[in-house]
């Protein structure tokens, strides 16, 4: 027997449209069909801005609404397999904000996303570095950001308002991310650890906790079972 029995609301919706799969979808949760409907529809949008952006195509990508993707043209955007995407309200049931927003604003910049990405509304945006690793959900309406966007300094910022100060931000394999939650420039979130809703990420998180508040610290450990795969 699995550790994990599975339930109805683990599957994921079927590839095939015309199947016994779909159509118990259809019957048990209308609301799917629709969503299903708009992420096919999504497809040629999301396809085309990529393109557009010089970001490679993955395996297994999936859009439900077309997400805002701004990249510097001297910058790096590498996203892994497998990737899911969800940006309009009717995509998950807490109600993205706003589209997903991938964000690389300066020259050199570099925000490298591992396979298995998933994130709801929420944005990231990277000036210096950002890396995440595989496996790595994000859940709605999070900022993960390496930059302060303007000088803390009134004297700078009236001088040079977009020059913030900066510092990479890592976000190791299996990390998962609670909503509203806002990750700050130099921090790195360790292996399999999980974010609580709404915390404020200041410092590094260790690998295999839970941590959470404002600023967010580790509450205790997470089951070591449940890391093994990591």
């Amino acid at each position: 027997m699995s550790e994990h029995p599975q339930h109805d609301h683990d599957a994921a919706p079927p590839e095939r449209l015309l199947s016994a799969g779909a159509l118990r979808m259809a019957l048990d949760t209308p609301w799917r069909v629709r969503l299903e409907l708009r992420r096919w529809l999504s497809w040629p949008g999301a396809r085309l801005i990529f393109a557009l952006a010089g970001v490679r195509w993955g395996r297994g990508w999936r859009f439900y609404g077309v997400p805002i993707l701004q990249k510097h043209r001297r910058s790096t955007l590498i996203i892994g397999d497998g990737l899911s995407l969800r940006s309009t309200p009717h995509s998950n049931a807490l109600g993205p904000n706003h589209p997903v927003i991938l964000s690389t604003r300066r020259p050199g910049a570099r925000l490298i996303i591992g396979r298995g990405f998933g994130m709801t509304g929420g944005t990231i945006c990277a000036e210096e570095s950002i890396t995440i690793g595989h496996d790595v959900w994000v859940g709605a309406n999070c900022v993960i950001t390496d930059t302060d966007f303007h000088p803390l300094d009134l004297a700078t910022r009236l001088a040079r308002p977009l020059d913030g100060a900066t510092a990479p931000v890592i976000i190791e394999d299996g990390v998962f991310i609670g909503m509203n939650s806002l990750v700050l420039k130099g921090v790195t979130i360790g292996a399999g650890s999980v974010i609580g809703a709404g915390s404020v990420v200041t410092r590094s998180i260790p690998p295999g906790v839970i941590a959470a508040g404002n600023p967010a610290r580790p509450i205790r450990p997470l089951d070591a079972a449940r890391l093994r795969h990591l």
